[in-house]
């Protein structure tokens, strides 16, 4: 089989994994009553990427190989994902019944992200690929392993039902057995010599001194905070619905994920739209873009419903998504590999990681949840309540982060040019 189709294959099953449970999971909590701990669940994926793929790095730069120890991760995390599923299977389940596992579970998948990556550079160079062209049409069916999976498991009825665990696990033993056809990964001689001080990326905190720097890495942190809101909660939102008789079965109350996996499309083409807009704009502005597609992300949730014509708003939001993800995560990616200096790089980049996906995501969620859990009830196994104040809050606080940024991120036009050249 062609290398590049062997690929795609790899990261359509990498991300149908994540996308049988990620927006739906929220919905089937608050049906069997523990609503009120949504933000755990989803807090918890940005804690473990705080420092499992850091130590999952190390071993397959020291003694296994990336694609072995990928299978490995994947049949860790499949087991702790199905045990979640048949927990939940026999009723009268708990927070304390079903978490340990599920944080198992998310604490071995998160790490193939990046060995996935590594894999699939590894093979590309392999065939004498280049890795900068070859890879990202790749890495595209990624995200359509995500949607086929947000689809399969609404149309079959189980977006709010334990089965959406069965869903991903089976999805990741397949990925468990395809992993070790895939070509081998080399283990490297020189990875010895990295501490752990380099593998967490700790060296990339002397940039704090530079307060340009230090300010995008702040920001970076309060944007995260933005990043699995919706996943959490969309699902949970859309659904509640159901409980209001003029909206109750209507088309999108019954398949939210389909309605939802819009900001995954989104996402993919907004995707093709970067390059012309830092040509253009440059990074502050794209970055600012990105912030104030947040408040529109909220936004247009806070006065959409499932019906005409208030669909046309969380269409909207489901649009603006793709800009609101892509444009700050890529354009920020650009900064940092634009403006640190080459021996640090990676560093640098790992510490955006942890300071969006980890810190900020984490604090997000459990802010989030606060917020909901204030202004919202169970009723009936949906999360009713005051859903347009929760998604203005929301807004509000990426408005604010827009405004602050202007204000405090100094980026001149000196600097802004030569990204741009």
């Amino acid at each position: 089989m062609n290398i590049k189709l062997r690929l795609i294959v790899m990261n359509f099953l990498q991300f149908a994994v994540w996308g049988a449970y990620l927006t739906s999971m929220g919905g089937f909590l608050s049906s069997i009553g523990i609503g009120s701990n949504i933000g755990w669940f989803y807090s918890i994926q940005g804690v473990v990427s705080i420092f499992m793929p850091a130590i999952i790095g190390i071993i397959a730069d020291r003694w296994v190989e990336a694609q072995r120890l990928m299978a490995i991760c994947h049949a860790i995390a499949a087991a702790a994902m199905g045990y979640v599923g048949y927990i939940a299977m026999n009723g009268g389940v708990t927070f304390a019944d079903i978490f340990p596992f599920y944080t198992l579970s998310v604490a071995f998948y998160m790490p193939t992200l990046a060995l996935s990556n590594s894999v699939s550079y590894n093979a590309l160079e392999i065939a004498h690929l280049d890795t900068i062209t070859a890879f990202p049409p790749i890495r595209v069916f990624g995200t359509v392993g995500f949607i086929v999976s947000m689809w399969i498991v609404d149309l079959v009825g189980v977006q709010h039902s334990y089965e959406q665990f069965f869903v991903s696990a089976g999805w990741e033993v397949l990925l468990v057995a395809y992993a070790l056809t895939l070509p081998h990964c080399t283990i490297k001689k020189d990875a010895s010599h990295k501490d752990l001080i380099d593998a967490f990326g700790l060296r990339a905190f002397k940039l704090f001194k530079e307060g340009r720097i230090a300010t995008f890495f702040i920001f970076s942190m309060l944007l995260g905070v933005c990043l699995q809101i919706t996943n959490g909660y969309a699902n949970t939102f859309i659904s509640s619905f159901e409980a209001d008789e003029a909206f109750k079965g209507s088309f999108f109350v019954e398949h939210a994920n389909i309605l939802i996996s819009l900001s995954q499309l989104s996402e993919t083409f907004c995707i093709l739209l970067i390059p012309f807009f830092m040509k253009h704009f440059g990074i502050k502005r794209v970055m600012l873009i990105a912030m104030f597609a947040w408040v529109l992300r909220y936004g247009f949730f806070a006065i959409g419903y499932p019906v005409m014509p208030g669909i046309i708003w969380l269409t909207l939001s489901m649009i603006v998504y793709g800009v609101a993800f892509d444009f700050f995560n890529i354009s920020g990616s650009l900064f940092i590999d634009n403006y640190t200096d080459s021996s640090i790089r990676s560093s640098a980049q790992g510490l955006f990681f942890l300071f969006t996906n980890g810190l900020g995501a984490s604090l997000g969620m459990i802010v989030a949840q606060a917020v909901v859990n204030y202004a919202t009830e169970n009723v009936n196994g949906l999360t009713v309540g005051d859903w347009p104040w929760i998604w203005m809050v929301f807004s509000a606080y990426a408005l604010t982060l827009c405004v602050l940024f202007t204000i405090l991120f100094k980026f001149d036009d000196k600097v802004e040019s030569k990204t741009q050249q």
